[in-house]
């Protein structure tokens, strides 16, 4: 067992799934809508053809009609995101695993995966999406990963919930931040190793898991195997991989990935200007709410004056969604849709809704509003990392 998920993750880690490695010439391309967009299809251990991103390290889109398949992305089509290129690591043996609780505790822990679930488990239906999620899109272009919308993915994840960990290990008074560390390292020693944190009463919050299951199987390799933090509501960065190190802090994390990466302007709309600095900025925190169509794409053909079906999902960072509209006019006019299922104030939030369209070209739209009162802009705030993205989304259809 041991030997075979070491080959196995070998080989995601050298890129040699079919199309991923010597086959990436013959791989079937995708075009994404913004400049310099094509990007290869490859597979990888564990995974249908994704969208590859970059190859060293792995970062691999979920191609956007793969959301239409149900609420729950599937563990095959869930999108990778490292940033460090020594990922993923190869040197893990789920028998030997071991999770260290250490720092400001009573009980320094080392905990095996037998251990974590011999706990109370717990479970909850969450999205993941990545802080970068439709950077692509940004005017003006911005730096880093030129993605579209796949950096986002919704399942019901299974683990432990964090606080019962702490709680075992016993924190101390002066406790300030819990710092997570994963097993997949940097290759040059000049390169900050990623590490994030959060603050005690978050991480005590009761939400925070530690995952090992990811919608009734095993967490794939790509997405952290054996184990990984959760954070419900808020943005990938803080959901550690591999997760084998806990530290209790007594003052907060001053690292690259706290202090420099991953934050926002600091003012309500988190933007600046396009093309200046933030004078403060502050981490990056909670999903904004978002949602969109995903039964039809740009440039589909529908019959006019017949009513034609919309269906799509919504978002927030955790209040919910209270209600979404779609607009066959541009905007000009807004309908009630009718919302789905509800798997919990984390998860997508499926919606469906008819209209009816004369024969030409229509921009339909789609807007979400949260419990929270949240609602999406029209035109989207810029900042310099393009992190953010939740403006109205317009699909082009025509109808004939």
């Amino acid at each position: 067992m041991a030997e075979l998920l070491r080959r196995t993750l070998v080989q995601a880690a050298l890129g040699l799934g079919a199309g991923a490695g010597a086959g990436a010439a013959n791989a079937q391309t995708v075009t994404l809508p913004f400049g310099n967009g094509e990007r290869p299809l490859v597979s990888y251990p564990q995974k249908r053809p994704l969208i590859r991103l970059t190859t060293r390290p792995p970062q691999l889109e979920t191609p956007f009609a793969v959301y239409d398949e149900g609420v729950l992305t599937p563990n095959d089509a869930f999108f990778v995101r490292y940033h460090l290129a020594g990922a993923p690591p190869t040197d893990l043996d789920p028998d030997t695993f071991r999770l260290l609780v250490q720092g400001l505790v009573d009980n320094q822990l080392a905990l095996s995966l037998k251990e974590l679930k011999a706990m109370p488990a717990v479970e909850i239906v969450a999205v993941n999406q990545c802080s970068g999620n439709g950077r692509g899109f940004f005017e003006p272009r911005v730096g880093g990963g030129q993605a579209g919308n796949g950096l986002m993915g919704n399942a019901r994840w299974r683990g432990v919930p964090l606080k019962g960990v702490l709680e075992k290990a016993g924190v101390k008074a002066g406790a300030v931040q819990v710092r997570f560390d994963g097993m997949d390292g940097p290759v040059l020693p000049e390169t900050p190793d990623f590490a994030k944190a959060l603050d005690l009463a978050h991480a005590l919050d009761g939400e925070v898991m530690l995952a090992w299951g990811m919608n009734g199987a095993d967490l794939p390799i790509l997405n952290g195997y054996p184990l990984r933090l959760v954070v419900p509501g808020y943005y990938g960065t803080y959901w550690v991989k591999h997760v084998n190190e806990i530290t209790v802090l007594d003052k907060p994390l001053d690292n690259f990935w706290m202090s420099t990466a991953y934050r926002v302007p600091d003012n309500d709309c988190a933007c600046v200007t396009p093309g200046t600095a933030p004078a403060k900025t502050r981490p990056i925190g909670r999903f904004k709410v978002r949602s969109f169509i995903t039964n039809l794409a740009d440039g589909a053909k529908v019959a006019a004056g017949r009513q034609t079906l919309l269906r799509g999902m919504a978002f927030d960072g955790g209040s919910g969604i209270a209600e979404v509209a779609v607009s066959a006019d541009g905007g000009a006019s807004w309908t009630p849709a009718r919302l789905g299922p509800d798997l919990g104030r984390y998860a997508f939030r499926p919606w469906s809704a008819q209209v009816r369209l004369t024969a030409g070209r229509h921009a339909l739209k789609v807007k979400a509003t949260s419990h929270a009162g949240e609602t999406q802009p029209a035109e989207q705030p810029w900042n310099p990392s393009g992190y953010l993205r939740n403006l109205i989304e317009t699909v082009t259809v025509e109808a004939a």
